[in-house]
């Protein structure tokens, strides 16, 4: 697979990546996609196969995000017209701006690409042992529900730790410095911290999907669905590729990342790629995730899932 990269100017302000678009093109319709580094649509970015198939129809212009709560702050906002998020971020986006964004598709689930990890030489052992300790996440992300289904399975609650919200790389900063006691994180960075030998307490398998979702902002997928819909096509055929070319794919994340191929390849080949459309199982599913953060009073509002599914 041939993936070579396009120049984007992008100019970061206030949080949100906003791109710069020249003047020459403004008549030209665009689809402003938000993407982070461990994700199918890297993969797609990298082989300019959306730019191919929109040829003298619309521009793609990319913007890269840390994590999926800043890339929905920025769709919300108007900033991006589509990306891809984990499980949570798109249930707190939803509830604070209810008419903001639509589901277009999912991916299989990865319950090995998140875990909680713990020093070496912790006295944490046990879930149970999480109780009074102070918990590194980035909020409203999909560690915050995988976190909140580990303190349940234990019978704790968010009442009974110490929650540090702070993005991957402040959190594993506060880590490695012996400033909390444990960190919830997710691949790449969850790969990146492994290097420095932390020890995982467990992983989200038996406990949450870890589900990514791709998102539209509403208003896009209204008035472009043409465009919406070969974006999907896209990621559907760079998926089919991804599954049965895993040794490629570990060596573009790598460059992306920084890590070593070794260390992305150990996560990349248990993780399975597909993109599918949303049905009742997974909008059912994935309004688990809105009602358990709901009735742990971390919603300001009820979401309705189905709702916020594009038809």
């Amino acid at each position: 697979m041939h993936v070579p990269l396009s120049p984007v100017a992008v100019c970061w302000r206030g949080g949100l990546a906003l791109t710069l678009a020249s003047s020459a093109h403004a008549a030209t319709p665009v689809i402003r996609i938000g993407y982070q580094r461990y994700s199918t649509l890297v993969i797609l970015k990298a082989s300019g196969a959306l730019e191919k198939a929109l040829a003298g129809r619309a521009n793609v212009v990319w913007s890269e995000f840390v994590a999926g709560p800043q890339l929905l702050q920025a769709l919300v906002a108007g900033a991006l017209d589509f990306g891809q998020t984990g499980d949570a971020p798109p249930v707190f986006a939803s509830a604070a701006s209810p008419d903001a964004l639509v589901y277009v598709g999912h991916e299989p689930p990865a319950p090995l690409a998140e875990a909680i990890l713990v020093p070496k030489d912790s006295s944490i052992r046990t879930l149970a042992d999480l109780k009074g300790k102070r918990i590194a996440l980035n909020r409203a992300s999909n560690v915050h529900w995988f976190l909140l289904q580990v303190l349940h399975k234990a019978g704790l609650s968010f009442h009974d730790i110490k929650p540090a919200y702070l993005p991957p790389p402040s959190a594993r900063s506060a880590f490695e410095s012996g400033q909390i006691d444990a960190w919830a994180i997710w691949d790449p960075y969850l790969s990146s911290a492994l290097s420095n030998s932390p020890r995982i307490l467990t992983t989200a398998q038996d406990i949450v999907a870890n589900r990514e979702f791709f998102l539209a902002r509403r208003g896009f997928a209204e008035s472009q669905p043409d465009l919406l819909r070969e974006a999907l096509h896209q990621i559907a055929q760079t998926d089919d590729w991804a599954q049965v070319h895993k040794s490629e794919v570990s060596r573009l994340l790598a460059t992306q990342t920084g890590l070593p191929y070794d260390t992305v390849y150990s996560a990349i080949k248990t993780r399975d790629f597909g993109y599918a459309a949303m049905s009742a199982d997974i909008i059912r599913e994935q309004q688990q995730v809105a009602d358990g953060f709901l009735k742990e009073g971390l919603l300001p509002s009820h979401v309705d899932i189905g709702s916020t599914v594009w038809k």
